[in-house]
């Protein structure tokens, strides 16, 4: 599992010309899932980002989580975070899970993180989906299982 964590100050994502997820202040969440990933994976990725301290405290250091700082989070599902663009031009996305096996964990991705107390928006699954943010910082951190 593979999710891009960006800290911002407003997000939101649209399909179809409609705005599906928004959030204030928190994190955006780019998820991505893998073949071999599965409830472990999902259950640690969550706990790591809920937990993480990228918030600022009152002297300016990285201290505080989202749990901590009472911030949304925008989950969105993100498959192209497998792309291997190692050969060739086209990107080959092979390790990206189908989405029989990726969808029902994204959902328990999410899941997790409510039951943590986070308030989680999020896109569209294997919707065509824009997405909009004001990066934090920027602060922007890979997190992997």
């Amino acid at each position: 599992m593979r999710v891009v964590v960006q800290r911002t100050r407003e997000a939101s994502v649209t399909v179809a010309g409609e705005i599906v997820g928004q959030i204030d202040h928190g994190l955006m969440l780019l998820v991505g899932i893998t073949h071999e990933d599965g409830e472990k994976e999902v259950e640690f990725v969550a706990d790591k980002i809920a937990n993480l301290r990228i918030f600022e405290d009152e002297e300016g250091k990285m201290n505080h989580s989202i749990l901590e700082t009472g911030g949304q989070i925008l989950s969105v599902s993100q498959f192209t975070l497998y792309g291997d663009c190692r050969k060739g031009r086209r990107p080959n996305f092979m390790a990206a899970a189908r989405p029989e096996h990726a969808e029902p964990l994204y959902e328990l991705f999410n899941a997790k993180l409510r039951e943590k107390g986070l308030q989680v928006e999020t896109g569209r699954f294997g919707a065509m989906m824009d997405v909009r943010l004001r990066n934090d910082g920027p602060v922007t951190l890979i997190v992997e299982s």
